[in-house]
């Protein structure tokens, strides 16, 4: 796993008027690491809806497809992993309910990191790294200096790290030396932007993730 860790997170995109279905679609054009879909306030039926509308095309251009939270309808829709945190079912419990998952996990101090890491994930979600506005009642930040202490632990396990939360276009190239992706969702969808906007954006933070922001990444940063 090596990149944008993009999200389709319904509650933003209600509130941009954006449809989860063309804005998934969108950003699985731009082969992102993975593509994970955040619906924590939405039916069951509605989320599996947006899996199974996705699936095909992610199918379709090897972008791994992560359900949050349900391991259930991640097994329905057919997905490729379920992300679970500290408060969801645990990993135990996840693997006899659909045993044929990869699983990340989220966690938030290196007590949880190094628990996570006992399960043999799919890869570790750490942070958050700075303050974040996409979740409620979030964790302390963790900072670089944590980012950094737990890419040493999980680099020397094997495992992948996703840097989660704060995570902006313009400290990309502070991030990279020790995150394998980042996950995103507000600075991806910057206010005002259009679809458009978000492919172009999603671009740059992929060359930025591989070192290569160029003339791109600066262009999506000027952008509303």
């Amino acid at each position: 796993m090596k990149g944008l860790y993009a999200i389709v997170d319904t509650k933003l995109l209600a509130a941009r008027g954006m449809d989860p279905i063309a804005y998934g679609r969108a950003l699985v054009e731009v082969r992102p690491a993975a593509l994970q879909v955040r619906a924590k306030d939405v039916s069951a039926r509605e989320i599996l809806a947006i899996l199974r509308a996705l699936g095909p095309m992610c199918r379709q251009l090897g972008v791994p497809l992560v359900a949050n939270d349900r391991a259930d309808l991640a097994a329905l829709a057919g997905c490729d992993a379920v992300h679970i945190g500290q408060e969801d079912l645990p990993y135990e419990l996840v693997h006899r309910i659909a045993p044929q998952l990869k699983v990340g996990i989220s966690t938030h101090d290196l007590v949880q990191l190094e628990k996570a890491l006992a399960f043999k994930p799919t890869y570790i979600a750490y942070g958050p790294i700075f303050d974040t506005a996409t979740k409620s009642n979030a964790d302390p930040s963790v900072g670089l200096e944590g980012l950094r202490q737990a890419s040493a632990i999980t680099r020397a396990a094997g495992v992948p790290l996703v840097a989660i939360g704060g995570i902006t276009l313009s400290r990309i190239p502070e991030l990279a030396p020790y995150a394998d992706a980042c996950a995103v969702i507000g600075d991806l969808f910057l206010p005002g932007a259009t679809l458009a906007d978000v492919v172009a954006r999603a671009r740059a933070f992929q060359a930025a993730l591989a070192g290569d922001a160029g003339d791109g990444a600066g262009a999506a940063e000027a952008r509303p």
